[in-house]
């Protein structure tokens, strides 16, 4: 009876878990649909809670040294005081609502490689090893975000990478303790002033916050020549909006080429800093071209902070 009492400590002859997913395909401000269906072991068990949680890697500075780590963004408790017999099956239906700022890992059906998101599945049992499960999930943008990525593709801007940083970004409704950064070439007639351009995406139920940055380094430029770009406005106007007409101009301003007004401004302290907001839309068409070509040349993406 000890030896049996010690093996189930390190969870030996308990329940297990394994989560269902409806769809593993989500964009953000929707929800995850399934089930989690527990299989009772060799003896009853007591499950105190069952937790979801959303996870993904995040790039961690510390001093000159950086780190990837997994962080929990996300959490509900779907099951409490849950008691499971010998062999017994439980499905515990769950809703999951998935969180406006949740970083992309799918353009245009194609992966952003190195980019990871898992929903966790946590089994709170008493007396013994919590079991879990990890299933991957796959993030698309939502209709607003996909506009500003066909801008990019339309003028020629290629993916390189992307990654997770923790901090925040100044001058924007951020919720999340990190952002995510997609970097990108810019089109070959900007490569000689700007080496390249990260994009962020800050999204709430009504807007859409789009945060640049243009990194200026090398060339004619020296160290610290990065320059912010900061768009917000509502859904609705983003649909409406020239995207690439506006990033061209932006582009041009930051290169040197003319002024833009609303194209401006300084970034201070962690994260990218709120350069001038453009409220409102430019009417115009998006650029069609399709991201996929490009996303088949980026290379490993880096998350972390």
């Amino acid at each position: 009876m000890v030896f049996k009492r010690f093996l189930r400590a390190f969870g030996v002859g308990g329940p297990s878990v394994d989560t269902v997913l409806a769809n593993p395909a989500v964009r953000p401000g929707e929800v995850l649909t399934g089930e989690v269906r527990i299989a009772g072991g060799d003896h009853p068990a007591a499950i105190d809670l069952v937790k979801l949680s959303l996870v993904t890697r995040v790039e961690v500075e510390s001093g000159d040294d950086e780190h990837n780590r997994t962080v929990e963004f996300e959490r509900a408790v779907v099951g409490q005081g849950v008691q499971v017999g010998p062999g017994q099956n439980l499905a515990l239906p769950f809703r999951f609502p998935v969180p406006f700022e949740t970083p992309l890992t799918v353009v245009h059906g194609q992966p952003l490689h190195g980019m990871t998101m898992g929903l966790r599945t946590e089994l709170e049992v008493r007396g013994a090893v919590d079991p879990g499960d990890l299933d991957p999930i796959s993030v698309h943008p939502v209709r607003s975000q996909e506009h500003v990525l066909n801008a990019f593709g339309a003028l020629g801007f290629r993916f390189t990478r992307a990654d997770n940083e923790r901090g925040r970004i100044h001058g924007v409704p951020q919720r999340l303790p990190f952002y995510q950064e997609i970097e990108f070439l810019p089109p070959q007639h900007f490569l000689g002033k700007i080496s390249q351009v990260e994009l962020t995406f800050v999204t709430d139920p009504h807007h859409l916050y789009v945060v640049l940055e243009a990194d200026r380094r090398g060339g004619l430029f020296r160290q610290g020549g990065d320059s912010f770009g900061h768009f917000a406005m509502t859904h609705d106007d983003a649909l409406r909006t020239d995207w690439a007409g506006l990033v061209h101009q932006w582009m041009d301003q930051v290169a040197g080429r003319r002024s833009a007004p609303g194209f401006h401004g300084r970034g201070h302290g962690h994260g990218p800093g709120a350069g001038g907001v453009v409220a409102g839309a430019a009417a115009g068409l998006f650029g069609g071209m399709v991201l996929g070509e490009a996303l088949d040349e980026i290379g490993d993406f880096f998350e972390g902070e």
